[in-house]
């Protein structure tokens, strides 16, 4: 476990502290009732998720490739005394195009005045370390691109929310993407490319299937075969269904206003990204199981979707981004540091940001692992985002460090965020000097965070047409929250069939938040004012128990 790291902020060396909460002793506290009942039911828990299936290849070690390419061959100066990023993307497309490989970034500062566009399977940007490799970026995403405006037709920059200076994403996706923001047009976000395309139906659903199932039951299955990624996506109905069951179908659903929720219903239909295991005539087996029901009222259906980028990974450096003052809220210039977006089964690690307009971003992401992350520097409006339908990524060992300017009139910090209808995301073993657990309305659902020591001061965000603040079955495992602050960390009087256990005492103050929901919301609360909590870590017990069972 890395116990120190060294990384370059503001320009001057600085080691930073980096350490995760000590997991308590066996002895230490009584295994969780929550647990033992999880353990019982692991896919189709009322309160806990299962998000065991979360992280690169469902939470296993990504692979250390050859190297291929050395980015000093291609012209790049580790000097600063020039633009290394049209050296650095040559050598991506000419490692790509031979299949793959590592990409390797000796140590040294490599001026970034372009973006890096990592879009070619199995290609790894590596370099010598957080604290040896710097990527300096220069300009904003605003000033290479162009403005970005909201979709929602506001002033708004999408820059607040989307790109990175280093970019995974399929190369076709991202010229379309880019095409569109130099047009003024909106760049579609999600899972089956930009305005105006549509996926393909390979094969309907003609059964109902229930959350936690691994098998469907399809109209044809000659189209299918196994290890084949498609799209499972599923409608609403005139009565929003679909929303109701991601709340958990709670008796206050009947009663909420939907149909005013514009945000939210342009989320729809809800997508999801699976991979086959296997095929027997119209019976399909998926590798995970079904984090919602799938009900032949909503239409559900497996779909082809825009190419995602696979295997690609960043490792060992620094983005560093020239000081600017820290934006008002939602008119970020895009001093973002890494975008995965349409990416499944990626990773980054070893890989921290400073002096960022956000840090790092999962956008309709699949399977995409963060270890070992930090951002750091002026402040942020998301340290961490998930967004746009991203499903099953792992942030672990993360940290977000104390701000090192004061924030201006009108900016926000969010901290680590999920919105969108995202789900199966965790956020595992991770410190926060700042910022909270923003759950940003557009009803993500199914997702936790766990170990992690927080010093509570940001707000959440999300507008009022994105809908409820919460969906169903979000877990609050074994949180510190050092400042007592109890605003979205202690959450089972606001979200619905949620679970909150292991967190210490806490008092509301600052943004204080009402239920969405009228009525009972199924909630439980557990070990309320104590971290020693057994498992401590929920999503290690969680995949240990999965392996085990495999095995």
């Amino acid at each position: 476990m890395l116990s120190r790291r060294t990384l370059l902020s503001g320009g001057a060396a600085a080691v930073v502290g980096y350490h995760l909460l000590p997991a308590p002793s066996a002895s230490a506290a009584a295994e969780s009732a929550l647990w033992r009942e999880f353990v019982k039911a692991p896919y189709t828990h009322p309160q806990i998720p299962n998000i065991s299936f979360a992280g690169y290849r469902y939470g296993a070690e990504p692979p250390r490739g050859p190297v291929r390419a050395n980015v000093l061959d291609y012209g790049a100066k580790r000097d600063g005394s020039a633009d290394s990023a049209p050296a650095i993307n040559r050598a991506i497309a000419d490692v790509g195009q031979r299949g793959g490989g590592v990409v390797l970034l000796p140590a040294g500062t490599y001026r970034i005045d372009d973006i890096v566009q990592l879009g070619y399977d199995n290609v790894v940007l590596r370099g010598a370390g957080s604290g040896k490799t710097i990527l300096h970026g220069t300009r904003s995403l605003e000033q290479i691109i162009g403005i970005n405006r909201s979709r929602y037709g506001s002033e708004n920059s999408a820059w607040s929310w989307a790109g990175g200076i280093v970019w995974v994403c399929h190369r076709d996706r991202y010229r379309d993407l880019t095409a569109a923001i130099k047009a003024k047009k909106w760049p579609m976000e999600g899972w089956i490319g930009n305005e105006g395309d549509k996926a393909s139906v390979i094969t309907t659903v003609s059964a109902a299937a229930k959350r936690g199932d691994f098998e469907l039951t399809v109209s044809d299955g000659s189209r299918l075969v196994a290890g084949q990624r498609v799209l499972l996506q599923i409608d609403d109905d005139a009565d929003f269904g679909l929303l109701k069951h991601m709340c958990g179908d709670i008796p206050g659903t009947a009663s909420y206003t939907w149909a005013d929720k514009d945000k939210l219903l342009s989320y729809r239909p809800f997508q999801w990204p699976v991979r086959v295991e296997s095929v027997q005539g119209n019976k399909v087996r998926l590798q995970q199981p079904l984090p919602l029901d799938a009900r032949l009222g909503w239409k559900p259906r497996l779909t082809t979707l825009t190419p995602p980028v696979v295997g690609a990974g960043v490792e060992g450096l620094t983005i560093r981004f020239v000081k600017t003052q820290r934006p008002a809220h939602l008119q970020d210039k895009g001093y973002n540091g890494l975008v995965f977006q349409c990416a499944w089964d990626c990773w980054a690690d070893d890989v921290s940001v400073v002096d960022s307009d956000n840090g790092f971003l999962f956008v309709a992401s699949k399977n995409v692992t963060l270890r070992r992350t930090r951002v750091d520097g002026r402040g942020q409006h998301h340290s961490y985002a998930c967004r746009e339908q991203a499903h099953d990524n792992l942030v672990e060992d993360f940290a977000i460090g104390k701000f090192t300017e004061p924030a201006p009139p009108g900016a926000g910090h969010h901290g680590i965020n999920v919105e969108g209808l995202s789900c199966g995301n965790a956020w595992s073993r991770g410190r926060m000097a700042a910022g909270t657990f923003d759950t940003h309305r557009g009803l993500p659902f199914h997702n936790v965070r766990t170990e992690v020591e927080i010093f509570n001061d940001g707000n959440h965000g999300g507008s009022a047409n994105a809908g409820p603040l919460y969906g169903a079955r979000f877990t609050h495992w074994n949180v510190k929250v050092t400042n007592e602050r109890a605003g979205c960390v202690k959450i089972d009087h606001v979200a619905p069939c949620s679970a909150t256990v292991g967190i210490s005492t806490v008092r509301e103050f600052g943004q204080i938040d009402k239920p969405d929901f009228t009525g009972p919301l199924g909630s439980r609360i557990e070990s309320y004012g104590t971290t020693a909590v057994t498992p401590p870590n929920l999503h290690q017990a969680q995949r240990a128990l999965r392996l085990r069972r495999r095995g």
